[in-house]
């Protein structure tokens, strides 16, 4: 009975600590990854700024092929959006939108997962002297749950960043792989 008793107040201890700790755990969690790829600013914008072109490079179009797209709005800039619907359970069904633009330099999105999943989205590019460097990073808000405190501290920023990751090398794979002639075209344009 009493070593029962001990694991009891051992567990309960555990607990109370995990729960205290959590408190000092941030409740909004980033995830950014960057990449730099041979092609100017403009093309690299283009990739991400219209919405279509994600069939292409997006890490979770490639987990579900076969999920249903739905578009709204601009083709691209600022109202432009999409809902996904997918039964894989890595993708499962959400909304983008763009809210602000800046040509070449920034995108400002959101992003929602399911009915109650929220985050804001930034793409930025920076020409480098190599070409641009675009960054992708995410924010989200976790709330006080000690459980999504902790699981987006252990687990979010690997996950979600290696999706980041291969969005990202498929964006470098399409832009680096487009003939000079067609990258100059937004080569220059909004500096």
């Amino acid at each position: 009975m009493k070593l029962l008793k001990k694991i009891g107040l051992t567990l309960l201890g555990l607990v109370i600590l995990l729960a205290v700790g959590s408190l000092f755990i941030s409740s909004k969690l980033r995830v950014e990854r960057s990449i730099e790829v041979a092609a100017p600013a403009g093309t690299a914008f283009e990739q991400v700024n219209t919405l279509r072109n994600w069939e292409r490079w997006s890490p979770w179009h490639g987990i579900d092929p076969h999920m249903l797209l739905t578009y709204s709005g601009p083709d691209g800039g600022a109202g432009a959006s999409y809902n996904w619907f997918s039964k894989h359970p890595d993708v499962g069904d959400g909304e983008f939108k763009i809210v602000k633009t800046e040509p070449y330099k920034l995108i400002d999105a959101e992003m929602k997962f399911g009915p109650s999943n929220t985050a804001t989205t930034t793409y930025t590019f920076d020409e480098t002297a190599g070409g641009t460097r675009i960054t992708w990073a995410m924010e989200s808000e976790l709330g006080m749950n000690p459980v999504n405190k902790y699981f987006g501290l252990l687990f979010l920023d690997k996950y979600v960043g290696a999706d980041f990751e291969r969005g990202l090398n498929n964006i470098k794979q399409i832009v680096e792989a487009q003939p000079a002639a067609q990258q100059n075209d937004h080569a220059g344009h909004g500096h």
